[in-house]
């Protein structure tokens, strides 16, 4: 499997887990049939370098087992329905932190910065996807060295607890994913409130053309719809008009 980065990843850094972080990064992303052929060797390198919690190992192990016995079509259109359908399961980190604003584009501008400053560069070939995305973000963490990668992680440790808890409520088995780089970077693991997002369909969607819009401010047609009279003022006589 391809590198999102375009860097020279074969060396782990000291003190890094950086084929426990890689391999993570994989089983993140989008399930195709390339990822999903490589199953068994992500499972085998989090087993190899056993820096997880035999419970976060069994619970990564559903996970692959999941992705490896399901329907492949059910597979990713349930990966789609989980990570693109609303903010609180994004993988898009600054999502969570900035939304839409135009926050988001500067810290993505000094987040791509960042990658250079260490020689590391997106790769041409990985779809355009952007530098805030999780999967791309653990590549970048294993190339650092363990206290860098650390203190890296534990910038965005609420958002990967945040993630977590969404992933949780839902039942995921890829909640197991940021539990297990908040123990790999030795951060606490809490899970946080979930605020629920308004489904997008929900949130795009038109009222009915006659159907009124009780829920925009406006009374459906079947409730008595009040009328208000203003009385119009008298417009006052142009200065210079004759009598």
């Amino acid at each position: 499997m391809s590198d999102i980065l375009n860097a020279d990843l074969a060396v782990a850094p000291a003190a890094t887990p950086a084929r426990s972080l890689r391999a993570l990064a994989r089983l993140l992303a989008y399930p195709d049939a390339t990822q999903r052929e490589h199953l068994d060797d992500l499972a085998q390198a989090l087993r190899d370098e056993r820096w997880l919690s035999a419970d976060r190992q069994a619970g990564l192990a559903r996970l692959v087992s999941q992705l490896q016995h399901s329907d492949p079509y059910e597979v990713e259109s349930d990966y789609v329905e989980l990570f693109d359908r609303g903010r609180a399961t994004s993988l898009h980190l600054f999502e969570h932190v900035h939304g839409d604003s135009r926050d988001r584009g500067q810290a993505m501008v000094d987040l791509i910065r960042t990658y250079e400053e260490a020689g590391l560069h997106l790769h041409p070939d990985q779809g355009g996807e952007l530098p805030d995305y999780l999967p791309l973000v653990l590549e970048f963490v294993s190339t650092l060295d363990g206290p860098a990668a650390r203190d890296f992680t534990g910038e965005f440790a609420h958002i990967l607890n945040a993630l977590y808890a969404a992933l949780l409520k839902r039942r995921s088995l890829y909640a197991h994913i940021p539990a297990a780089v908040l123990e790999l970077m030795a951060q606490a693991i809490e899970p946080t409130e979930v605020t629920e997002d308004e489904a997008l369909d929900d949130a795009w969607q038109e009222p009915d053309a006659f159907g009124g819009c009780s829920s925009r401010g406006q009374q459906r047609p079947d409730v008595p719809q009040p009328i208000h009279i203003v009385r119009k003022q008298a417009a006052a006589p142009q200065r210079g008009a004759s009598a």
